[in-house]
């Protein structure tokens, strides 16, 4: 195995040349690199794959007869799947080639949807059937985003770093939460869920075989030598030994500290309102029906695109941890706007400056990650990030509800305003993040013109 693995930050494969004196995008410059070109190649084919079968799975549930509280089991499933190994996904990103991971992850993900889209064709699909395959492509995604976080730094230079999380922030509304689905919509009406769920197969085989040309990297982790005797309970102590490892690297750490719990706070204010009342706000309050809801959640997408794509083709800032901080808390502030809305565009209109607001520190937040923490750690650190993001949503949307009918609408929509931007605030005094982004600079120079 040794001799197959690059160096720990291999030299990038340069790319095809560019006219003399000319400079690519800065948005454009990792794509100089054969590697992150296939890397990028994968990443689109696979979300495209997961936008066509988060839409052609819940007309499966609907082919069967299913309702929403059957759809409900199949999503519960998949979100505990995604939850429970979290932690353990960056112990393993730190300890096994990212590369691997990820192709088993696009193997398990391969083989539920071709195993769903054969019982959708044979009419055999029963609810338990996409529970199961829900709960396990759940538990791969766990392991999914440690790795691709940690792997990113072995292929691409520093300064290409926020450049890709540009990218990456800008596929995933676009491909993944508007364009797959609205082909798998056609495909359903017009032919049908199991071969909707056929595309989804093809595509995430397609990803995967991108994939796999990507060159393998070496761990960038000096591990002793194991015992071969190592018993379970043992493995299972190294495990959770280094799970400690992180949390004390983060409990140690005010920037990421302060960052993560700032986010927590903004998960369980912002998520319940956006994914849960805003429906009903269009369709109670304001007569609307779900093609309104259909052009909000667009808008949200197409703002953090344009978000993902805006930040990608800039320097990263100098104040950039009190500029991520802000972004995301003074962001949530149309929240107010939309809670007193009296027409659908106004909610449109802000949704998009949301999103806008939402994806644009993202750039900066995965480039700090891979830049900032030391390589053996940012398997386990992604994994700690990965966890916070989704551990509240849960809790967020099951009290959305019930806060609104105590309080009423305005008034909730006013907390996922406020909260957040207070909440930043207190981060970047309380961690005294200016001076720690004076102290660390990530500015990096301009890229020298192509010869």
């Amino acid at each position: 195995m040794t001799d197959q693995l690059t160096a720990s930050t291999p030299l990038p494969e340069p790319g095809p040349p560019t006219p003399a004196g000319r400079r690519l995008p800065r948005a454009l410059t990792p794509f100089r690199h054969a590697s992150y070109r296939r890397l990028g190649t994968a990443l689109v084919l696979q979300t495209f794959a997961s936008g066509v079968w988060v839409v052609a799975l819940v007309w499966e549930v609907i082919r069967i007869g299913g309702g929403p509280g059957q759809l409900s089991v199949v999503s519960t499933a998949g979100a505990v799947g995604v939850v429970l190994p979290a932690l353990l996904g960056g112990v393993v990103a730190d300890r096994i080639p990212q590369k691997l991971i990820l192709l088993v992850v696009a193997a398990v993900e391969l083989a539920g949807m071709t195993m769903v889209a054969l019982l959708s064709w044979a009419d055999l699909t029963q609810l338990w059937h996409l529970a199961a395959v829900s709960f396990v492509t759940g538990m791969a995604m766990a392991f999914y985003y440690p790795a691709y976080s940690a792997w990113l730094p072995a292929l691409v230079p520093e300064s290409d770093l926020m450049a890709v999380n540009g990218f990456e922030g800008m596929v995933r509304p676009t491909v993944g939460q508007a364009i797959g689905p609205g082909v798998a919509g056609v495909v359903v009406g017009a032919v049908s869920a199991s071969a909707a769920l056929g595309v989804a197969a093809t595509f995430s085989l397609l990803g995967l075989l991108a994939l796999s040309t990507v060159p393998l990297t070496a761990v960038r982790r000096e591990i002793a030598p194991e015992d071969p005797e190592t018993s379970p309970a043992g493995a299972v102590m190294t495990a959770l030994a280094d799970i400690r490892e992180g949390f004390v690297y983060m409990m140690r750490t005010p920037w990421l500290l302060a960052t993560l719990l700032f986010a927590s706070i903004m998960v369980l204010v912002l998520m319940g309102p956006l994914e849960v009342l805003i429906p009903f706000l269009i369709k109670d309050k304001l007569g609307g029906g779900p093609g309104d809801h259909a052009v909000v959640l667009a808008c949200f997408g197409i703002g953090g695109a344009v978000g993902s794509l805006a930040m990608a083709s800039i320097r990263m800032p100098r104040r950039y941890l009190t500029w991520m901080n802000l972004m995301w808390g003074l962001g949530c502030l149309p929240f107010l706007v939309i809670g007193f809305a009296q027409d659908v565009w106004v909610i449109a209109v802000s949704s998009f400056v949301i999103g806008g607001f939402f994806s644009a520190p993202m750039v900066i937040w995965g480039t700090l990650l891979q830049r900032r923490v030391p390589p053996h750690l940012l398997g386990r650190v992604a994994s700690l990030d990965f966890f916070v993001s989704i551990s509240l949503m849960p809790v967020s949307m099951a009290i959305a509800g019930p806060v609104a009918e105590l309080i009423g609408l305005e008034a909730t929509f006013a907390i996922a305003a406020i909260v957040p931007g207070v909440a930043a605030i207190v981060a970047v005094a309380w961690a005294r993040l200016p001076a720690d982004e004076l102290a660390h600079p990530l500015r990096d120079e301009e890229p020298a013109a192509a010869e």
